[in-house]
């Protein structure tokens, strides 16, 4: 995962577009929700350019996101049959993990979210005006009502639950066949994320759990949650599975690990820094 304090130099988030629109404008456009990339010889990028015009595709909005590395970032959304230009195509965020470079693909998350959010709330919810952009904010407001409107982001927790030399690990229904990760689930109303982390573990698995620590955070686009990391210890109870959402959980040892997520997840920081943990143990000199 992108490392936090750099990406944080290089982007700087904005809502209002410079006045004057240099050639070197990066365009993160959606078709539905696949987005269009540049296919070069040994890697995928985010098309460079003045307009989007320039590639004879139509973009129904867009959305000023701020400046990466001197180049403004805008994202798009076409029309629902938009074709992809010669030497470019449309890919799923989740084909594109390891396909594009680690900070262009925050930022295609980012924009997505962005992109998602202009096109569900062009009226307002409550009286079905027409929404008006903030300029001060990202955000919209209705001039009938008084609504405001902000990007929906939805809150989950992710939990590396050990026991001993041992960390739990789950097949998810929605999993591919083989592959194992930490739990996870979404934040309810009026719970603390402590909360929601005791409440899916014995859900999901049906154990007890304490010392719960934060770990860290990402962003992640599928579709606009907050990726909240916490560490946790076993406390008690056996494994019973929750059916519709899990198919398999273990207790598994570092060098037991079955087919695990890509490292530009949390769920692979979180499994990483319990194998670096468990390794540094390892060698320490006993008394």
């Amino acid at each position: 995962m992108a490392d936090a304090s750099g990406f944080s130099q290089k982007f700087k988030p904005g809502i209002n577009p410079p006045q004057a629109q240099g050639e070197g404008a990066l365009w993160f456009a959606f078709c539905r929700d696949r987005l269009l990339v540049v296919e070069g010889n040994a890697s995928l990028t985010i098309p460079q350019l003045q307009d989007l015009s320039q590639l004879n595709v139509v973009s129904l909005r867009s959305q000023y996101l701020g400046v990466y590395e001197g180049s403004p970032c805008y994202s798009a959304e076409l029309a629902q049959d938009a074709k992809a230009p010669s030497g470019m195509s449309f890919q799923g965020l989740r084909q594109l993990f390891e396909a594009l470079p680690e900070e262009l693909f925050v930022l295609a998350g980012r924009a997505k979210q962005i992109m998602e959010w202009d096109r569900d709330h062009q009226f307002c919810g409550r009286c079905a005006e027409t929404m008006v952009a903030q300029a001060e904010d990202r955000s919209k407001k209705c001039p009938a009502c008084g609504l405001t409107s902000f990007p929906r982001l939805a809150p989950a927790i992710i939990v590396a639950v050990t026991r001993g030399d041992e960390i739990l690990l789950a097949h998810a229904a929605r999993f591919a066949a083989g592959w194992y990760s930490v739990l996870a689930g979404f934040v309810e109303p009026g719970e603390t994320l402590e909360e929601a982390v005791m409440r899916e573990v014995l859900e999901e698995v049906g154990i007890l759990v304490k010392n719960i620590r934060y770990f860290g955070s990402q962003p992640w686009p599928f579709p606009h949650s907050l990726m909240v990391g916490f560490t946790a210890q076993y406390a008690g109870g056996q494994i019973v599975l929750d059916l519709q959402e899990i198919k398999d959980a273990r207790w598994f040892k570092v060098g037991q690990l079955p087919n695990i997520p890509s490292r530009i997840s949390i769920a692979r920081r979180l499994i990483d820094h319990f194998v670096e943990g468990r390794r540094h143990s390892a060698i320490e000199p006993k008394d």
